[in-house]
């Protein structure tokens, strides 16, 4: 079951959902508007190797935007930081963001109970378009579980983005593979 905007409300009361900032006028009737924050990234590597450590280099939105191309990837990040200690949160674009041929995520739109950071984005798109750093550009959606966890993410030994961060984070498959 989808949390609705007063489940939302009720929740964040309790403190099992946390969203900082936080602005009442962004929350819907079962979701709440997360906006791009400052930091893209692009990885420095051409070919990308799962086993290994692909760096990426850093760069801020200016004010006047940025042009993002098709054929590119670009990891951005969330403005909101977001706690989640007793739902599931997922984490959709917004249906004005896909109507521009914007992609928020590849596959990560799923977060554990217990994530506690910001949103890297996974950000693709068709065509050329113009983003700005603060602007609308996903949407969180909570879901109820049956039953409880036996280690939520943040206190999983092997978690690999538990680090708190306000830039987006590369991918860490090739910790995946150290034995």
């Amino acid at each position: 079951m989808i949390l609705t905007d007063k489940q939302i409300l009720s929740e964040m009361k309790k403190g099992t959902i946390v969203i900082k900032p936080y602005d009442r006028k962004y929350l819907g009737s079962n979701s709440y508007d997360v906006h791009l924050g400052k930091w893209l990234a692009m990885y420095k590597e051409e070919i990308l190797d799962a086993k290994h450590h692909n760096h990426v280099r850093y760069f801020t939105i200016p004010e006047e935007g940025i042009i993002l191309v098709p054929s590119k990837l670009y990891l951005g990040v969330t403005e909101e930081y977001t706690e989640t200690h007793a739902h599931v949160p997922f984490l959709e674009g917004k249906s004005s963001i896909g109507r521009l041929g914007i992609d928020i995520h590849a596959t990560a739109g799923k977060g554990d109970i217990g994530f506690c950071n910001t949103w890297t984005l996974e950000i693709s798109v068709r065509q050329p378009v113009r983003i700005y750093a603060g602007m609308p550009i996903g949407q969180l959606i909570y879901f109820e579980v049956r039953g409880e966890i036996e280690i939520p993410y943040n206190k999983k030994k092997g978690a690999k983005y538990n680090r708190r961060t306000t830039k987006p984070v590369e991918s860490m498959m090739w910790k995946n593979f150290i034995k």
